[in-house]
């Protein structure tokens, strides 16, 4: 090997360890300053000290930040011997004592750390992104999943519907706001502000949920429209150059979007209080409303459908399976052409797919285990009620409408949570059954 060549990559090699050392001494300054949070100096000094943790933190880049979760585990986890010292002292004597010992014992670390931290300016949103990033993780870092749930724990707490506020966003709202409203849509993109200043409109209705320590940010909204019957397509609703209804006339409230907008608050639960608060606050201001349902995507039909034709290619029938080949690049067209028979067919299956629940799991689909675990009702099915791409890679156009009756959340959110038993109306259920008696 030419002695230049020898030279640089001895020299190459240099870079890469003093690199690498410079990053775990990083990662072990960021543990250190964890440490300290945690003594009894951390105690006296906490938001100084917090504030230095989170900074270090942040100063990390995406593979420091990865390791930096393998320390937390590392170093930030329960004692096992001290979990089983104090299980065997409080089953030889059940007094408020052992039982304080154990519970302390059982609690990780880093959960008190998470709370010190979250006492230092922007604590909590730096927590909350956090979560974000580790998320991304779980699947290769299954021990990563202890720093989640701690996570997770402390947020249920601290995110409580007793800390939100319900704010109605109106075209006054902050720019600020108002602009992570058209980043953060999820269900239908707003095509910039012409197109939201027209979902804010007499006729229109937008609430979101916040709490004090992330002021401009949205937990989660809700966009709503004021209409004189249950809407059956989504289109009409989206089209910012529609007419402007008179709300007074109004009977139905559709809520055509939902929005969860920060994804390290995965599975902290906003929506059902959000649905439930809109309805009783559209109720008083609307009293001629008096009907509340969603126009909602099915964002799993067409997955299923094709998994269906896959696994049992006999259990559909030979125009639907054509159908399913067209893959993603299906059209309006496509689905405009069905027969009456094969678009009978699609609307009994996806009635079927909805109503149907797998253990462990409840409803195979996502919009559907959260509408019916918040005690709604399947309503009706929308054939082309979203002609979007979006809704036609979906679920080929398919959209549902939940309904929501307060005087039958409770019941019906038990019989689902308890017994996976489905709400569904009269004729949702003929459609499901109807499928079934075919044997298809």
């Amino acid at each position: 090997m030419p002695i230049n060549l020898r030279r640089i990559l001895r020299s190459r090699n240099r870079d890469d360890s003093r690199a690498r050392a410079a990053d775990t001494r990083g990662i072990e300054r960021t543990i250190e300053l964890c440490r300290g949070l945690l003594s009894e100096r951390g105690e006296v000094s906490g938001a100084r000290l917090a504030a230095e943790v989170l900074s270090a933190y942040q100063q990390l880049d995406d593979e420091q930040v990865e390791y930096f979760f393998d320390r937390l585990v590392e170093v930030f986890s329960v004692d096992p011997e001290a979990i089983r010292r104090t299980a065997d002292a409080y089953r030889l004597d059940a007094s408020p004592t052992t039982l304080i010992a154990l519970q302390n014992a059982v609690e990780p670390p880093r959960q008190e750390l998470f709370r010190r931290c979250n006492v230092a300016a922007g604590g909590t949103a730096a927590l909350v992104d956090m979560r974000r990033r580790l998320l991304r993780t779980l699947a290769d870092h299954p021990r990563r999943a202890e720093i989640d749930a701690d996570l997770t724990h402390l947020f249920r707490s601290w995110f409580n519907r007793g800390f939100l506020t319900l704010q109605r966003i109106d075209w006054q709202t902050s720019a600020v706001v108002l602009e992570r409203l058209i980043q953060y849509e999820a269900v239908h993109q707003i095509q910039g502000w012409h197109d939201l200043r027209r979902r804010l409109e007499a006729d229109r209705r937008c609430y979101a949920f916040f709490h004090p320590a992330l002021p401009q940010e949205p937990l989660i909204f809700i966009e709503v429209a004021l209409t004189r019957t249950v809407t059956a397509q989504v289109q009409p609703l989206l089209d910012p150059d529609s007419p402007v209804d008179d709300p007074a006339q109004a009977a139905c409230a559709v809520f055509y979007s939902i929005t969860n907008c920060q994804q390290g608050l995965r599975g902290v639960s906003f929506g059902n209080v959000l649905i439930k608060q809109v309805v009783e606050d559209l109720g008083k201001e609307f009293p001629r409303v008096k009907s509340f349902a969603t126009l909602s995507p099915i964002p799993g039909f067409r997955s299923w459908l094709v998994e269906r034709a896959a696994t049992a290619p006999g259990s559909i029938s030979p125009a639907l399976a054509t159908l399913v080949s067209t893959g993603e690049g299906i059209t309006a067209a496509d689905i405009a052409a069905a027969s009456s028979a094969l678009r009978e067919e699609m609307i009994e299956r996806c009635a079927r797919y909805l109503i149907s629940t797998d253990v462990g799991v409840g409803a195979q689909d996502s919009v559907a285990r959260f509408h019916l675990a918040n005690g709604a009702r399947l309503e009706r099915l929308n054939w082309m009620g979203d002609t979007s791409a979006t809704g036609l890679r979906r679920s080929y156009g398919l959209t549902v409408n939940y309904e929501y009756r307060l005087a039958d959340l409770e019941r019906n959110h038990d019989a689902y949570a308890n017994q996976q038993r489905v709400a569904s109306s009269r004729a949702f259920q003929q459609l499901a059954r109807r499928r079934r008696s075919n044997g298809r």
